[in-house]
Parts: C-alpha cells; structure tokens; sequence
C-alpha cells in the first residue's frame, strides 16, 4: 500500500504540465500516430496546459483576496471555513483509500470503454481526487474499506454517463471538438444546474432576456467585448472589497486580460489534440464503424469562454450574500469563491451562453451547496485532522468543491446508511 501510495503521489508531484504530455504521447502512438506528431502534439497540450494554469493562477490570485476583503468589510462570521479544494484534496490523498483508487478508476473506465458503456475516455489524473474523495467518505464514515472502493465505482459511473451526456452540448458551445468534461465538481453542480436552468428559461417575463456575450455585444457595443467585461466585473469585485482606485484598475485590467488571454491558451491546448481525436476516430471506425470516443478532460477548458467565466465570477458577491441571509447555513465561502468558474462550466452552455440564467442557476444550486457543505463539515473536518492546517478561528472546514457538490454529498448519505 505505502509503494502505490509513493507511486500516485510521485505521478501527481510532476504536474499535469508534465504527465499529461506523456498521456498525450503514448495515446497518440496507441492511436499510430507518427513518433514525430506524437511528440509534437504532448509538447503542444502541455505548453497549453502550462498557459492555462498561469491565467488561473492569476485569476485565484485576484479574486481570492478580493473575496477575503469581502468577509473582512462586511464582517461576517460563521463557524465552518470554506478551506478549498486543494485542502480537501490533500486530505483525500493522505486517506489510506485513494492510491488503491487510481488504478481501479482507470479499470472501470476501460471496462466501460470495451463494452460501450461509455464513450469518454477520462485522462484527466488530476481530477481523480473527486472519485477518491467519495471513496475517502464512504471509507471514514463505516471504517469499512469496501464500501469505500463501491462508493468510488459507482461515482466513477456516473462520471463517465454524464460526460457522455454532456459532451455535445459542450462541444457545441465550446467549441472542444471530442472533448467531454470529466470533472466531479462541474458535475455535481451540472446534476442539479441544469434541470433548474432549464425551469427558469420557462419563467415568464425571464425566458426571453437573451443576456449570452454575442447578445450584450449587439445592444451595448464595447462592454459586450469580453476583455471590457472583464474589466468590468473586477472593478466590481474590488469596489466590494473595499480597494482604493490603484487597487481597483489593478484588479480590473487583470481580469480584462484573463478574459483576453485564457481563451488562447485553450486554443493551443486544443492544437495538440486534434491529431489524437483525428487519429482516434479513424481507428475506431475501422474496427466498431461509426462508433467515436471523447477524450475526458479538465473542466478548466470551459473557462476560456467569456460567458463561463463572466458567470463565475459574478456569483462570488451572491455567494457571500446568500451565506448570511440563508437559515441553515454555517460555511463561510472563502478559498472555493475562485473556483466558481468551474462549477460553471457544464451549466452555461446547457443555458446557450446565457449569463443572466446561468447566474440565476447557479444561485439556486450554490444555496442548496450551502446546505450540503455545512451536512458535509463533520465527515470533512475528520478526513482533514492532522493533515490540513485550519485556518485561524476554523472549529470546522468544509468547501464548495466536494462539500457543496451534489454528486458527493449523495455518496455522503449513501456511505451513512451504513454507519
């Protein structure tokens, strides 16, 4: 157990930067793609992926602080500390559970794979941790190690159903031609997002607000260009922060160049691709004829759009809003307020782009999340004790990205059934 365990923490050390170009390379030759194309294509998937992580790196660096002035100026004080996903995926990972899971998720993928059961292919390692997690949950709660691995199946099931279901529509609106996004988190919030989308887009007086960036572009010229619109909402979120006029320029025209430049970066990422899918689909159709394959990946790509990313960082004031005004809730929203963009990826192109009903959507979904996130705080706090630093005046931690997420929190109720 402690060499598996040596193994995935040493794979997961190097960084997507790294080992996806190395997935890319051997799928490519897999695939008989030229040792040239193979080569060429992992180095161009890795230098995107190396691009995006910069832009969202600063991205977390904008909004993160912004988001803490937020709670400082407005003083909020609950009892439970939203700590974020990277804390909860530390947790995850130092659970006995979760190395043993990382080979069992690629079987049952490929599994589904042989059988059809699934078109998606998920190389995206990295967002494994979501799997593990419910299989981390189910483990903590009974103390029982089987029950454990058949939470993690079953969620990695359900994974692989839902980027297939999802994969046309977010090939359509993204423009990620083979592409399904496989991670847990833009899931869970996809479960509930897009039926309630779907509810208020029949709301009258609402289903005709067309509010998609192409419609803001039209009736207002220049502040429907997405680099204006990030301009926009960053001068928006620190003025709620409470910044001074340097500050709030500063905070402004870096999201106004995160809106430009993220949306590139997806682009080169997608360059080293399309000699994969091309490649992947001409091997399938000679032997299963028309049968195609979705590679599974991050959903950090949907956040090149504007219409996703707009949407996100939106919801970070409404969700600080919401966390005092709602009875119930005890999570004070902190580290996972940066990530919003994410949980938003399989929403928005549900609603066509649409920000005005993808952030009344989300704002539905992220007072549910709320709730959940404060059910989920005991069972978190226990998986994270002796592994993660609390933050100051923390008696319990949760996060949005596992505790508020639907599809974890069901695994939660599962894996208490049998306590």
């Amino acid at each position: 157990m402690n060499t598996l365990n040596d193994i995935v923490q040493t794979i997961l050390a190097m960084g997507p930067s790294v080992v996806l170009p190395i997935i890319i390379f051997i799928l490519a030759l897999c695939f008989r793609v030229s040792l040239k194309n193979a080569v060429v294509s992992g180095m161009t998937v890795g230098i995107g992926m190396i691009g995006i992580n910069l832009v969202i790196g600063l991205l977390t660096d904008s909004v993160g602080p912004a988001a803490q002035a937020m709670v400082a100026r407005f003083g909020l004080n609950l009892t439970i500390i939203d700590a974020g996903w990277p804390a909860v995926s530390a947790a995850t990972w130092a659970q006995p559970i979760a190395a043993v899971m990382i080979p069992i998720i690629l079987l049952v993928n490929i599994i589904m794979l042989a059988f059809n059961w699934t078109k998606t292919l998920n190389i995206d390692i990295w967002n494994y941790w979501h799997m593990s997690a419910a299989a981390a949950t189910g483990y903590v709660v009974t103390d029982n190690f089987f029950i454990g691995i058949l939470c993690g199946i079953l969620y990695t099931v359900i994974v692989q159903i839902v980027a297939d279901k999802t994969a046309p529509a977010v090939q359509k609106y993204y423009g990620l031609e083979g592409i399904s996004i496989t991670t847990g988190s833009a899931q869970g919030y996809a479960i509930l997002g897009i039926p309630i989308g779907w509810a208020i887009s029949k709301i009258p007086g609402i289903k005709n607000l067309d509010a998609d960036p192409e419609t803001i572009q039209k009736r207002f010229g220049i502040f429907g260009e997405p680099m204006i619109m990030g301009f926009l909402i960053g001068a928006f979120l620190a003025i709620l922060g409470g910044y001074d006029i340097t500050q709030i320029l500063q905070t402004a025209m870096t999201m106004a160049g995160i809106m430009f430049i993220l949306p590139r970066m997806v682009k080169i990422l997608m360059e080293g691709l399309i000699p994969i899918q091309e490649a992947a689909r001409d091997v399938l159709q000679k032997r299963y004829g028309d049968r195609e394959i979705y590679l599974g990946m991050d959903a950090a790509l949907a956040t090149g759009a504007p219409a996703a990313l707009a949407t996100g960082l939106l919801m970070v004031p409404i969700t600080l809003f919401i966390a005092v005004i709602l009875p119930g809730n005890r999570v004070l929203p902190f580290a996972d307020l940066a990530t919003i963009p994410f949980f938003a990826a399989l929403v928005v192109p549900s609603r066509k782009g649409n920000i005005l009903h993808s952030v009344l959507t989300l704002t539905v979904v992220i007072t549910f999340a709320l709730w959940m996130a404060t059910d989920y705080a005991p069972v978190m706090t226990e998986m994270a004790k002796g592994i993660v630093k609390f933050p100051d005046g923390a008696s319990q931690i949760s996060n949005f990205d596992t505790g508020g997420n639907f599809l974890n929190w069901i695994f939660l109720k599962l894996a208490q059934l049998f306590q």
